[in-house]
């Protein structure tokens, strides 16, 4: 996809955002370039508003899938006694304008990349939304504009795909949601013991820490051949040299839970267990399955759990746990049967992010409604934190090869800029192929000066072998000059907010920022017309202070080039002394 803009028509507004912003992304006059890859950049003062848009968004998609979902869960959406349920007529922000290109649907242009249908959504206080595709009549004479509900899934972006460095909790929120939404839909799925697919309907993927382990296994286990590897060349990691699986089969519920019905145990002692994995130990008959890799196999395609059986090295089953351990000791053959087995990095993936849902089993029915009706920043602390032999899935002794580094090294003991570095670079190389919106609040905080400034040379090497028909439209906010330097002025997006006026207000650079320096940027992008920190900066005016009463002028000078670095403010103050002590 490619946004072309938003607007908040709210009369709350939303957050900082005031009812009446409006954002505009590709102008009329760069249509002709939206197949192009330009990550918009984000920048601005704290608080200037720049992570507002990324919430925004995301809080949009996730109730725009909330409404075409479907499968919602059980006391989800509003009823006569369920007064705080999800209601199509309500949002936050409740009212609002979305803009963007997407790829017109293959049955309706042979050239989906060239055709380009423009989209737009309108929310109004107290009603639906409603999903238009603007210029239909070229490619649909007889079709209407405004899309059905069976239409309108085929018009979203494929994924939208969220990450944080920090704790942005109002961003991950509408994600958590939807992670909670999943769960439920498979719990569905094992209570009527119905054939549950490796995709859940949702599109809302956040990458947190659960999931980390997940995209440097896929990435690493499935790579493409001819797929830009930054890995190695920076972070210097080689390859896997093994790591571990273990799968938990069998979880304890209360009486009162949902699950019993399908329970075993003693009742009347209280000691209920439910096999939460069973769907994923099921074989699956070709016909029920979709994926072109079906005729790999004569029968059927084993379970989920199955598959990874087939790929480890050795295999173990504690019956006093009941728990399937897996080692994977990685070689060339072990990624040969992933391979076999899950057939791209992303299904992969799906595979593990599937696994990784089945850990939020301890939330109660009632916590899940309080999560799924509450806009509170707190909901999340309501959610039960698992001990580690509690989990369905959890990933051990996952060592790594690092060039120069003589022994295998814990993941674990990355630092906080390789981890990062993973978790960016591994998200934008697994969804590269996919018709996809990249939320991605600050994602090079921890990075040294020398890989921000080379941060979005990498992100255009990732998408630049993917697909030629795949649009991805990447929103990045971030307080790093090196990213403005590196992006030209179109795609900078410049936010100050007046607090005077409660008024947030975007522009775009009145100067050329592609290969601006990082001095000029910090200037016009953050106010700071100072380039060293503010007690270097206390030091130098207390030296300037001593000489203006009367000290000696070479003595300062002295002073001032033992004390300080190089800088302009040196250099200038300097001067200022010079000239000083010639009208002397």
């Amino acid at each position: 996809m490619k946004l072309i803009r938003l607007k908040i028509n709210d009369p709350k507004g939303f957050r900082s955002l005031q009812s009446g912003f409006e954002i505009f992304f590709l102008g009329e006059w760069d249509f002709d370039k939206a197949d192009e890859f330009n990550p918009y950049i984000l920048t601005g003062p704290n608080g200037s508003g720049k992570s507002n848009i990324l919430e925004a968004l995301a809080a949009i998609f996730y109730h725009i899938e909330c409404v075409y979902l479907n499968y919602k869960p059980e006391n989800f959406e509003y009823t006569d006694t369920n007064s705080k349920g999800f209601k199509a007529e309500k949002s936050a922000p409740d009212a609002f304008e979305l803009e963007y290109f997407i790829p017109v649907p293959g049955s309706f242009s042979p050239d989906p990349l060239k055709d380009l249908a423009r989209v737009k959504i309108i929310k109004e206080i107290k009603a639906e939304p409603r999903v238009f595709w603007k210029n239909r009549q070229a490619f649909d004479q007889k079709g209407n504009v405004l899309l059905s509900r069976t239409e309108v899934k085929d018009f979203l972006p494929t994924y939208i795909l969220g990450y944080s460095s920090g704790d942005n909790e109002i961003l991950s929120l509408p994600f958590f949601k939807m992670r909670f939404i999943h769960y439920d839909e498979y719990k569905d799925f094992l209570i009527k013991d119905e054939y549950y697919s490796l995709s859940p309907e949702g599109r809302m993927v956040f990458l947190d820490r659960e999931l980390s382990e997940a995209i440097v296994l896929s990435n690493f286990l499935i790579p493409e051949n001819d797929r830009f590897n930054p890995f190695e060349q920076e972070p210097g990691i080689v390859r896997i040299k093994s790591f571990q699986m273990i799968i938990k089969d069998y979880i304890d519920v209360k009486t009162e839970s949902d699950l019993n019905q399908i329970a075993v145990g003693d009742e009347e002692k209280q000691i209920l267990q439910v096999e939460l994995t069973r769907l994923l130990n099921k074989s699956i008959s070709k016909t029920a399955f979709s994926s072109g890799f079906a005729s790999e196999f004569q029968d059927e395609i084993p379970g989920l759990i199955s598959r990874f059986k087939h790929c480890a090295t050795a295999q173990f089953y504690d019956d006093e746990t009941e728990s399937l351990y897996l080692d994977f000791w990685v070689n060339d053959e072990t990624k040969t049967a992933f391979q076999f087995h899950f057939q791209t990095a992303i299904d992969l993936f799906k595979a593990f992010q599937l696994l990784f849902t089945l850990n939020l089993y301890p939330a109660s029915e009632n916590s899940k409604k309080q999560l799924y009706q509450s806009s509170s920043l707190h909901v999340k602390d309501t959610i039960p934190v698992l001990t580690s032999d509690e989990r369905i899935i959890r990933i051990n002794d996952f060592m790594l090869k690092k060039s120069n580094v003589k022994l295998p090294v814990n993941i674990r003991s990355l630092s906080d800029g390789e981890h990062q570095f993973l978790h960016t670079m591994g998200l934008c190389l697994l969804y590269r192929n996919e018709n996809c919106l990249f939320l991605l609040d600050e994602p090079e905080t921890h990075f040294n000066p020398e890989w921000r400034a080379r941060f979005i040379s990498w992100l255009r090497k990732a998408f630049e072998n993917g697909n030629f028909d795949t649009l991805r439209e990447t929103l990045i906010t971030t307080h790093t000059p090196f990213l403005v330097s590196d992006s030209k002025k179109e795609y900078v997006l410049m936010f100050t907010n007046d607090p005077e006026k409660n008024q947030v207000t975007v522009s775009r650079p009145e100067f050329n920022t592609l290969g601006a320096s990082i001095n000029k940027i910090t200037m016009e992008a953050f106010g700071k017309t100072q380039t060293i920190g503010g007690y270097a900066e206390q030091k130098l005016n207390e030296l300037k202070q001593r000489f203006e009463q009367g000290e000696d002028g070479n003595q300062i000078i002295y002073e001032t080039n033992k004390l300080l670095g190089d800088s302009v403010e040196k250099l200038v103050s300097i001067n200022k002394i010079l000239a000083g002590m010639e009208k002397e």
